[in-house]
């Protein structure tokens, strides 16, 4: 199993590849995101080793164009539209669909999903048909219901990470469970859930900071 060790590694690959001196604010870019990028990449190629080369080619790309990066309005939707479209070109190439469906991951999104719209999987067969409805989801939702749901980040992270706002993670979450309800014949979320599903996470945070605090 990898560790973060290799995840701190990366950035000398480039740099040997440019053979350049890489501007600091890209290494603390490629710090904060490439984990998550490189997980989401490979929940969707479902092989390790191409997902590590596609998020180091994504990685290689931003450095060579960082400072047109920069001036674009929202650099962090910026990049994470180059690695959406990454994925779509192997994808292509491989001629393969999204390899989600078949993960562990994907089968604990399906459960948490299922749970939040307040109904147990009993209209429900199979996880695939859950995953056609993800799948159909307009692409930012798409992108939050993975992001908060099969990789766990809360929604400052996910906001973070796809370059919005807090409250327009909040809104594309509720318009993809309202969807994926109707979708699915189930109970939509109304929005006493939503704050339901905030404080949860208020919570997860502030156990988070306590167990930090602990290991301090």
């Amino acid at each position: 199993m990898r560790t973060g060790d290799d995840d701190r590694r990366q950035p000398d690959r480039a740099v040997r590849e440019l053979n350049v001196r890489l501007p600091a604010a890209w290494r603390g870019f490629h710090q904060q995101f490439y984990p998550v990028y490189l997980a989401y990449a490979e929940l969707q190629l479902g092989d390790r080793k191409e997902a590590e080369e596609l998020v180091h080619r994504v990685f290689v790309h931003l450095a060579v164009h960082w400072n047109r990066l920069m001036r674009e309005e929202a650099p962090a939707a910026a990049a994470w539209a180059i690695l959406k479209a990454g994925i779509a070109e192997v994808l292509i190439f491989l001629g393969r669909q999204p390899a989600m469906p078949e993960t562990a991951a994907f089968r604990k999104v399906c459960r948490k999903v299922l749970s939040d719209v307040r109904d147990r999987f009993a209209v429900l067969e199979s996880a695939i048909g859950l995953y056609t409805a993800i799948a159909d989801l307009p692409e930012r939702q798409f992108d939050v219901i993975v992001l908060q749901y099969v990789l766990g980040h809360r929604s400052p992270q996910v906001a973070q990470i796809l370059g919005v706002a807090e409250a327009t993670v909040r809104s594309h979450r509720t318009a993809a469970r309202r969807k994926l309800g109707r979708e699915l014949g189930l109970h939509a979320p109304q929005e006493d859930e939503e704050r339901d599903v905030e404080r949860e996470e208020d919570r997860e945070e502030e156990e988070t900071e306590r167990e930090r605090e602990g290991e301090v």
